[in-house]
């Protein structure tokens, strides 16, 4: 091989291995991003049931549409 061949050769080893560390690097966030999706959805399922069962309540207890006393 000559100089500039194994210059190339060097250079292209070099891309691949910063590719494979930003590749790394981009399946750590999706990962993370994943794992707090999947946090959220589960606070909003659990928020959607609390709303739900706070409606059922209250409207054992609601009142007739009425104005407030400050009209």
């Amino acid at each position: 091989m000559s100089q500039e061949d194994d210059e190339r050769l060097i250079a292209l080893e070099s891309k691949l291995a910063h590719q494979e560390y930003l590749l790394d690097s981009l399946n750590q966030t999706v990962y993370r991003l994943q794992k707090q999706l999947d946090e959220l959805d589960t606070l909003a399922s659990g928020l959607i049931q609390q709303v739900a069962q706070l409606r059922a309540h209250s409207s054992d207890n609601a009142l007739p549409h009425e104005k407030p006393p400050h009209y």
